[in-house]
């Protein structure tokens, strides 16, 4: 009755590059703040504690006439094993007819938008002659940051990487990254990578950090950060999670993708429910800087931060646009059910 198309993970590698993907992020935001997309509730389950954990996404985009699923679960034995960490499909639904339109692998999705979100929280944050960017978090989100934001910031040209857990980890990713990156099609040409001795001393010199960890402990004091830093913070997906000093968010121009999402799961979680600062500290979602509906840094001495929980609608985009593109080439395997 109905045809739909099966995309492997190979098959989405050739279809979308970062560039691609950060335009893709950014029409996502822009129909958000529009009110033309629906983010329905989350469902998490941690199986075991710091080893594994499932979540499930979904959500409606009108403008591209679809909604649609993810299923993705993080397994921390997995490279151990040959095997991603990540692990999950993605699901898209024509929803004039509830049509199944395509499956496909969601691991190379979910890095690649996800690398997407933080660097455009840069983009549209981070003081326009930023030079310096800390990545705090040495494991394979590491590197779709770092090209990320290297595509999205010209003048970026000293990437450190840190893992205060693990500094081996970050030595060895710090040597992996020039190839990792150049592999995602993005420059790195007259870009210095190098790991960090002291968390401390990296966040001294960096002009944006991002911070993409499994943490539910702040790793970054207020007192390491420098007027007119940026951050972007990533890891926090899920209640109970933090990477950051609340005292940073509250001191900062802050802005979310997802209000009520990062209320409950986000960065801002535990800070709001501490008291550190209230939910009218929030100056708007990232969408509403791109559609001109508020205003971002006003000065280079702001301290700006992005708190992305991660929606599905940007995995649906991501998707529709990869099986856009691979009926146009006739790539991935077509069904029927």
């Amino acid at each position: 009755m109905f045809d739909f198309r099966v995309l492997s993970a190979d098959d989405v590698r050739e279809l979308l590059d970062m560039r691609s993907v950060v335009e893709s992020n950014e029409g996502v935001y822009r129909q958000r703040a529009e009110g033309k997309t629906d983010t329905w509730p989350t469902v998490f389950k941690v199986f075991e504690e710091g080893v594994s954990d499932l979540d499930i996404k979904s959500g409606y985009l009108a403008g591209a006439g679809v909604f649609g699923h993810k299923t993705v679960g993080w397994y921390g034995a997995n490279p151990s094993k040959g095997l991603p960490a990540l692990v999950g499909l993605i699901c898209v639904y024509d929803v004039v007819t509830g049509a199944p339109l395509g499956v496909l692998d969601g691991t190379y999705i979910t890095g690649i938008r996800t690398g997407a979100v933080g660097g455009l929280g840069a983009k549209l944050l981070a003081r326009p002659d930023s030079r310096t960017l800390l990545v705090v978090g040495a494991g394979g989100q590491c590197a779709y940051q770092v090209a990320a934001t290297l595509e999205l910031m010209e003048g970026v040209n000293h990437v450190i990487v840190a893992n205060p857990h693990h500094p081996e980890s970050a030595v060895a990713k710090a040597k992996a990254l020039p190839g990792q990156v150049a592999a995602l099609g993005v420059r790195t040409e007259g870009v210095d990578f190098e790991s960090a001795d002291s968390l401390e001393s990296a966040c001294a010199q960096a002009d944006i950090i991002i911070t993409c960890t499994m943490s539910r402990k702040p790793m970054i004091d207020r007192l390491w950060v420098r007027l007119g830093t940026h951050l972007s913070c990533i890891g926090a997906d899920m209640a109970g999670k933090i990477e950051v000093d609340p005292q940073i968010v509250a001191d900062s121009l802050l802005f979310v993708d997802d209000t009520s999402h990062c209320i409950e799961a986000g960065e801002i979680e535990l800070g709001i429910k501490q008291g550190v600062f209230g939910t009218d500290h929030i100056a708007g979602e990232i969408g509403e800087l791109l559609t001109g509906a508020k205003q971002g840094r006003t000065s280079d001495d702001q301290i700006t931060l992005f708190d992305a929980t991660g929606m599905a609608l940007l995995d649906i985009a991501c998707a529709k646009k990869a099986l856009d593109l691979a009926e146009e080439r006739d790539l991935g395997i077509v069904a029927g059910i």
